[in-house]
């Protein structure tokens, strides 16, 4: 019996939607939107305007890195570097106009900055071979000292002329009271998801992380689309560096700290595989408003917040549980 388009058609949405329902980022969803009617009954303050707003707002700086972080692991590899490359990009953007200089000028030395690290890291990674962990880890380190050295460990609050302008840029509210943050979070996530499904680049990435020999033979620049990666993944800290520093309005050398251990909770929370070939932005997005979700139902539950690591710590040990089992009754 002959098969028409429109079957076909149906077919397939089908069987994405059912993929989609399958996987961890669903159950992680849902896993969200039960926790947010739990504690809309369980709490007075959970579902008011003020917490909800909060809520969008702080999970977007974890959420923006996560974007890049899910590329990375996508290709196999880690970054450790990102909380330091965030405080970094925020010192040089603070010092930069705290020296007098425009927020243009401010942006530009915060995301080249974030450019350079990321091409160092991709280099030693790709050309070089070191061990993806080793090097980050390394950057972990570098980035914090420069970020001291560039402000004498000392806080800064003053931006200089454009001072308002940079405020505004990251605590403001331009389109529908919704939040500057959260906007730029949807816009880069639009982005990130519609590179990793529908470009050739996209395509490299996963290839790359699901057998990166193979990728090589078939000709994927494997060690360019590596030295991107890295770069789009410092960049993703650096826009949220710039961001937080306006929603803050000071930077000090201990912003970002541990910030990098959330992000990758986030991804891998979200739906991304360590061994890399798996990730998605919307998962990336769900796995950080799960975190920020259990943040902040501690302090509204009247928990202990020393329990927030061992919740979050839970949860990626589940997500990584749920995935092994997946995969055993595929192979079944």
């Amino acid at each position: 019996m002959a098969v028409t388009l429109d079957q076909t058609i149906a077919q397939r949405e089908r069987s994405r939607l059912s993929e989609f329902v399958g996987s961890q980022t669903f159950w992680v969803l849902i896993a969200v939107i039960l926790a947010c009617i739990f504690l809309s009954f369980a709490t007075d303050s959970f579902a008011t305007a003020k917490n909800l707003y909060n809520i969008t707002r702080n999970v977007t700086f974890v959420a923006i890195i996560a974007l890049g972080m899910t590329l990375v692991i996508i290709t196999g590899g880690i970054d450790l570097s990102v909380g330091s490359v965030l405080c970094l990009c925020s010192m040089v953007l603070a010092v930069t106009m705290n020296a007098g200089y425009s927020i243009e000028i401010g942006i530009a030395a915060a995301i080249g900055t974030a450019l350079v690290v990321g091409a160092f890291n991709g280099v030693m990674i790709a050309y070089l071979d070191f061990p993806p962990f080793v090097v980050t880890l390394g950057m972990l380190s570098i980035a914090r000292s420069l970020a001291m050295v560039a402000s004498n460990n000392t806080v800064v609050f003053q931006f200089g002329p454009d001072h308002d302008q940079l405020l505004a840029l990251g605590g403001g509210a331009w389109f529908l009271g919704i939040a500057n943050p959260v906007l730029y979070m949807i816009v880069l996530a639009l982005l990130t998801g519609f590179v990793l499904r529908w470009t050739r680049f996209g395509r490299y990435v996963f290839a790359i992380g699901g057998n990166e020999h193979a990728a090589t033979l078939t000709g994927v620049p494997v060690r360019r689309i590596k030295v991107a990666v890295y770069m789009i993944s410092a960049l993703s800290a650096g826009i949220a560096g710039i961001v937080q520093t306006g929603w803050l309005g000071a930077v000090t050398t201990n912003i970002g700290a541990g910030m990098e251990l959330q992000v990758i909770a986030a991804a891998v929370i979200g739906g991304a595989n360590l061994a890399g070939g798996v990730g998605t932005a919307f998962g990336a997005l769900v796995g950080a408003a799960l975190i920020e979700v259990i943040r902040n139902s501690l302090g509204l539950l009247g928990i202990n917040a020393f329990w927030q690591g061992t919740f979050i710590g839970g949860a990626i040990v589940l997500a990584v549980l749920f995935d092994r089992i997946r995969n055993f009754r595929q192979s079944e």
